[in-house]
């Protein structure tokens, strides 16, 4: 039973994957809006129920990796080494999947034809910042956890809704260096000085709280 648990588990994920792989193809390649669930189904080679059974929303096809930012920036918390400040767990993390090159922060020319059909759909760009909220409630419910504080706490929700500010302003402004001269380290070196400078300024905003 396990073994058939495990076939069945990485079946699964084999679909949804090649569903996410073929949906985000034709968006980039003709628009998001243009492109329908039945042309999706038809790309990935599965039913149209095959489709909805993985996915409960078309957007979600193409921002198919949100969980797995979520897990990393709650394991950013929960793995740092205990002389390690909360925040400045964060701001080693940025610099720590720009060094072992994570898909999570690319700036290629992949990457940019990604940001480019966000860029192009009204409804990517407010899935991408509904993500972003989330990601700051995440956030925010891991600082406040580590401290012993409740979740609603508002010296988390004010540190967690300032750093996920600084890592959208850090990860666009970064896309438009890689933009103009098609230099991914310039574009990273770009994202890495506003992280540390937003940083700064979190840390400012928040000292005296539990998470500097």
């Amino acid at each position: 039973m396990p073994a058939s648990s495990d076939r069945r588990s990485r079946k699964r994920q084999a679909t949804r994957q090649a569903i996410s792989d073929a949906a985000t193809r034709l968006f980039i390649e003709r628009g998001f809006d243009q492109v329908t669930v039945d042309e999706i189904a038809a790309a990935a080679d599965v039913g149209r129920m095959t489709v909805f059974n993985h996915f409960v929303r078309k957007e979600d096809m193409f921002f198919d990796r949100d969980e797995e930012g979520r897990e990393i920036l709650r394991e950013a918390l929960q793995q740092r080494d205990p002389g390690v400040a909360p925040l400045e767990a964060y701001r080693l993390l940025a610099h720590r999947l720009v060094a072992e090159r994570s898909p999570a922060i690319e700036f290629s020319s992949r990457s940019r034809a990604f940001v480019e059909a966000v860029e192009a759909s009204e409804t990517l760009k407010a899935r991408a910042r509904a993500i972003r909220d989330e990601f700051a409630q995440v956030v925010a419910l891991a600082l406040s956890a580590g401290a012993g504080r409740p979740g609603d706490d508002p010296e988390a929700q004010l540190a967690a809704s300032l750093l996920l500010a600084t890592w959208s302003v850090a990860f666009i402004q970064a896309h438009r260096t890689f933009r103009q001269g098609q230099d991914p380290e310039a574009a990273q070196a770009v994202f890495l000085a506003i992280i540390d400078k937003g940083s700064l300024g979190l840390n400012a905003t928040m000292a005296g709280s539990p998470y500097v």
